[in-house]
């Protein structure tokens, strides 16, 4: 039956009969249709929402009679003693915004009974009053509203607060309270008073702030970081793009990076970007050139057998750094001091970053101290960048300056630093053609797919094309020149009747020579008078002539 225009009784007796028609409500839901699910989910809804509204009603009317006294601890009380499902969380929250609107109904602040005392509709907290009773605002909502326009009204033009109090009531009831502070700017923007907005802007400025690095079991390392809008905005242009998603068309591969990660990543170019540029804006190049030079012990056994650990040294340092074979170095002259880096992204990172290494022997003396390992010179990548255009894995369209120079052949591997054994990769795939051990084919023609550089995309080719060049060597080269195999080729050269005519018209011009000058002269025929091992047999040889 109908309650609009009911008594009191009526209306309590329908809202009995409405509880007891949900009682075992859950029995018959399976006859509904999935259209009929939505509607009941709706119909549902909307008691609740209205309960929520009469029981808010009813807390107001309580501490307005008084038989709650104005106090908040005592409303709450009574609140949940008499609405036991808000003792699960709420209470409080129906208690508080009782006691606000009672307080604002009593004319005069006189304690007389006055059911029909209500806030002035015109304020905020009549307009968020307005909102609770027709079961569209939450009493949650109505606290964070009513807290948000207290802090903004002495900020704003006068003539604007109801404005701002339904721009933040309509905001909230679409995404909940948490949204609220987001739309403060824009209203001190739109509504504040003469360079409000400009004095808030200035304000930020000293909360922003970027915590020290915290090194987890030097594992990871955590920051805390607090932007302006400016920063902010400045910060998501820079790797927003960088960070989205990137699955592999020709591949068919999926990008499983987690979003957290993927924005890690793009920040870490950003800043890679950066630290090679000079005061100019320009890349410079080398150590000296480079605002962010990393300098790294590592034994040099364990950087070829990719175990253990390398510690950083910040530019500035200067000190002992790990002993060797224990893999493991320290970072100097910087707040990062401790971290450790693996030999596995010492070599990736010695493709193109600007990395000085501090490579011990096995007594710990240095064998290579202070070569900056970012070898490929500003020439050489941007003949990289017309040459390939863009990230060379399959499928990547990343461009080519968001691509660095990575070493077909590792550089510690005794890759050289040319064209033929470099190709432009970005951070991800990079990345992924390390971990993966991934060889590629450099062409000096495009196939024909257009293609400089073809990648064998099967795990561990990178290994399997070293070992095959070992082999290549091992079989094609010549055996090494060492003083016993000198010795060897001399003394058959002396006993041999060798007719070669360079080899003849020498020791005709050397005419009266010692023998020592003969095999000198056979063994500089054969294999080159600037070999070294040449040039000690002279001096070895010399006091006898």
């Amino acid at each position: 039956m109908g309650t609009r225009g009911s008594g009191l009784a009526e209306r309590r007796f329908a809202m009995a009969a409405a509880a007891d028609s949900l009682v075992g409500f859950g029995d018959v839901v399976g006859e509904a249709s999935d259209a009929e699910l939505a509607a009941v989910m709706g119909e549902a809804d909307a008691v609740v929402a209205r309960a929520s509204a009469v029981r808010a009603q009813v807390a107001a009317e309580a501490v307005r009679r008084g038989v709650v006294a104005q106090s908040g601890v005592n409303a709450q009380a009574w609140v949940r003693e008499f609405a036991p499902s808000l003792r699960q969380g709420g209470a409080s929250q129906v208690a508080r915004l009782a006691v606000e609107v009672a307080g604002a109904g009593r004319s005069g602040g006189s304690l007389a009974p006055d059911a029909a005392a209500e806030p002035d509709p015109d304020t905020p907290l009549g307009l968020v009053w307005a909102g609770v009773k027709d079961g569209t605002v939450s009493p949650g909502l109505a606290l964070s509203a009513l807290t948000e326009v207290g802090r903004l009204e002495p900020r704003l033009v006068p003539d604007a607060v109801p404005a701002v109090t339904r721009a933040l009531l309509d905001l909230g009831v679409t995404w909940g309270a948490g949204q609220l502070r987001r739309l403060r700017p824009a209203l001190l923007a739109r509504y504040g008073v003469e360079g409000e907005f400009d004095d808030l802007q200035a304000r930020l400025a000293s909360v922003a702030r970027l915590s020290q690095p915290l090194v987890e079991s030097a594992d990871v390392t955590e920051y805390q970081l607090v932007m302006t809008p400016e920063q902010a905005a400045v910060l998501e242009a820079a790797i927003g793009p960088m960070s989205a998603p990137a699955p592999n068309e020709e591949t068919g591969e999926r990008d499983l990076r987690p979003a957290g990660q993927r924005r890690v990543e793009a920040l870490a170019e950003v800043c890679r970007r950066s630290s090679g540029l000079d005061a100019d804006g320009q890349g410079s190049e080398g150590a000296a050139g480079s605002s962010a030079v990393l300098h790294v012990t590592i034994a040099l056994t364990d950087l070829q057998a990719r175990t253990g650990a390398g510690g950083m040294l910040g530019s500035t340092g200067a000190g002992a750094g790990a002993g060797a074979g224990t893999g493991a170095g320290e970072v100097l002259g910087s707040t990062a001091t401790g971290t450790l880096l693996s030999p596995e992204v010492l070599r990736r990172v010695a493709c193109d970053a600007a990395l000085v290494p501090h490579v011990l022997g096995t007594a710990g003396e240095d064998l290579d101290l202070g070569r900056v390992a970012r070898l490929f010179t500003r020439a050489q990548r941007r003949s990289l960048w017309r040459r390939d255009r863009t990230c060379t894995y399959p499928g990547c369209t990343a461009p080519a300056g968001w691509a660095r120079a990575h070493h077909v052949r590792h550089w510690v591997d005794g890759g050289a630093t040319d064209l033929d054994n470099a190709a432009l990769l970005c951070q991800r795939h990079h990345t992924f053609v390390h971990d993966r051990r991934l060889w590629a084919t450099v062409r000096h023609r495009p196939d024909e797919l257009g293609r400089y550089v073809v990648w064998d995309l099967d795990p561990g080719s990178y290994d399997r094309q070293l070992e095959w060049l070992a082999r290549q060597r091992a079989e094609h080269d010549p055996s090494p020149l060492t003083e016993a195999r000198l010795l060897e080729l001399v003394t058959a050269l002396t006993n041999s009747d060798d007719t070669d005519p360079r080899y003849r018209a020498q020791l005709d011009a050397e005419n009266g020579r010692c023998t020592h000058d003969d095999a000198r002269y056979r063994a500089e025929v054969r294999v080159g008078p600037d070999d070294p091992a040449i040039q000690g047999w002279y001096r070895e040889r010399e006091p006898y002539c």
